[in-house]
């Protein structure tokens, strides 16, 4: 996967990911975003022969960014159903990487089930994203360590006051 992501030609708008996606601990909101430009395209060649596994992948794309819409209708809905049907339809395949054979205890895919009654009785997720919050955390963190003596800084972190 590093090198097909390393292989995509450069556009404007899209991230290279010259540092190994597989080598990323934690990703950001913006990160997310950037890898979700580009996952398709970096999964089509090594997944092909195996068109429902790219059609999952596609279903979770569509499902992530129909979610994102600022406000939903009855015809956004059906499609987030829609894509949501893919996804169950084609989970199964990647059973056999499970330890436990099982998707059931994923919240993430658990939630899924909920997403469209959720969006019917409180309104869209769209700012549900967590870019705000993560950068003020850094800026958080970087000043709480810079405050400490550097000599186990992590007790003296979690006392600093912003």
């Amino acid at each position: 996967i590093d090198e097909q992501c390393f292989a995509l030609p450069g556009f404007s708008d899209i991230r290279q990911f010259a540092d190994k996606l597989t080598r990323v601990k934690q990703w950001t909101g913006s990160e997310y975003k950037d890898m979700l430009k580009v996952w398709l395209a970096a999964l089509a060649p090594l997944l092909k022969g195996h068109p429902n596994h790219l059609k999952f992948f596609k279903s979770v794309t569509d499902f992530i960014l129909i979610a994102r819409y600022h406000s939903h209708t009855e015809t956004t809905l059906r499609y987030l159903q829609d894509t949501f049907h893919g996804i169950s339809r084609n989970i199964h395949l990647f059973l056999p990487y499970r330890h436990n054979q099982s998707i059931s205890k994923i919240p993430k895919i658990h939630s899924l089930f909920h997403y469209i009654k959720c969006i019917k009785e409180m309104g869209s997720d769209d700012n549900s994203d967590t870019e705000v919050s993560e950068a003020a955390h850094k800026n958080i963190i970087n000043d709480g360590y810079r405050a400490s003596n550097k000599v186990d800084y992590i007790p003296q972190m979690l006392r600093w006051e912003t």
